[in-house]
């Protein structure tokens, strides 16, 4: 079997079984929602570690009453069938990456945003540095003059993958500890300052 044909028969079936697993896991878990004062009513950008992507779309629809968001997720293979696996849990996605069709990128996810939709993005992605918040975000949020929402997923209990963003998946039935933050303006930071203060929010609850 030629190696395209092993990606045409993944992403066909790979995601699907991905969501599954995935909600087997989430419904098992015991799950403790901490949450802030209130959740911005317009567009928002919610932001979380790559290697804590796993049960963010969860998380999401407990934000929001009708939730309505986008990922900003990779061209790669992986980033496909990620995107994909996306679809089956309620969420849209915009391919690409702020170092890569950044351009295309950015007026994609400001269209998103002036449709009402939120967007989520994971600033150490799609290859890192771990834990290192890239322009890309900061640039999104200024331009769509968006607020930020931090998000965080602590498991008790997990696996963790040896890539490069130390990918964490929960095992069954540990409890899940879900965090979102206050919403952040960074309209009136310059860009250093911006990544900072996200990359100091995403660290509370890192482990």
């Amino acid at each position: 079997m030629t190696k395209e044909r092993k990606r045409e028969l993944a992403l066909k079936y790979l995601p699907f079984a991905m969501a599954l697993v995935i909600k087997l896991i989430y419904f098992t878990a015991r799950k403790r929602f901490h949450l802030p004062q209130q959740i911005p009513a317009e567009p928002t950008l919610f932001v979380f570690w790559h290697g804590d992507l796993l049960f963010q779309p969860f998380f999401y629809q407990n934000l929001r009453k009708t939730p309505k968001a986008k990922v900003i997720i990779s061209e790669h293979f992986d980033g496909q069938v990620i995107a994909k696996m996306a679809t089956h849990l309620g969420l849209g996605s915009i391919h690409g990456s702020s170092t890569r069709n950044g351009a295309k990128v950015l007026i994609a996810a400001l269209k998103t945003m002036r449709d009402g939709e939120d967007l989520a993005i994971t600033p150490d992605g799609p290859k890192g540095p771990r834990h290192e918040v890239k322009d890309g975000v900061v640039m999104i949020a200024q331009k769509a003059k968006a607020k930020i929402v931090v998000l965080s997923c602590v498991p008790k209990r997990c696996w963790r993958l040896k890539s490069w963003d130390r990918f964490s998946i929960a095992k069954p039935f540990t409890t899940l500890d879900f965090y979102a933050s206050e919403a952040l303006d960074i309209s009136d930071m310059d860009r250093e300052e911006a990544k900072a203060k996200i990359e100091e929010l995403l660290l509370v609850h890192d482990y």
